[in-house]
């Protein structure tokens, strides 16, 4: 491999990492379900019964954050065990998804 192939494939290397650890982000809600979406948008005991009973049931959560819902990928234990909670949720973006690498929840 020549010097300058190796210079390019280097820089790609390093402009992808640079791209991935811009788009990570903390963001802020409510872990809803995605029957439901954006109607649970913070807790109080009938959202937080319906989110659980309902994720309990098979629904997916879903992050509910200044009237947006997000999907959620990964880290499916730590999420569903926070069910009908605020949250901050650390991950990246991608449209409507977001990939977690951490969920914790909000002190109150």
């Amino acid at each position: 491999m020549s010097i300058k192939n190796l210079a390019a494939a280097l820089l790609l290397a390093i402009s992808a990492s640079v791209l991935s650890a811009q788009s990570a982000q903390a963001i802020n809600g409510f872990i809803s379900e995605n029957q439901c979406g954006a109607s649970h948008a913070a807790p109080s005991a009938s959202a937080t019964k319906c989110v659980k009973g309902c994720v309990a049931r098979g629904a997916a959560p879903v992050l509910v954050s200044d009237g947006k819902v997000y999907k959620l990928k990964g880290e499916d234990d730590a999420v569903k065990g926070l069910a009908g909670q605020n949250v901050t949720i650390k991950g990246t973006v991608d449209g409507d998804t977001i990939t977690v690498t951490s969920v914790t929840a909000q002190k109150s």
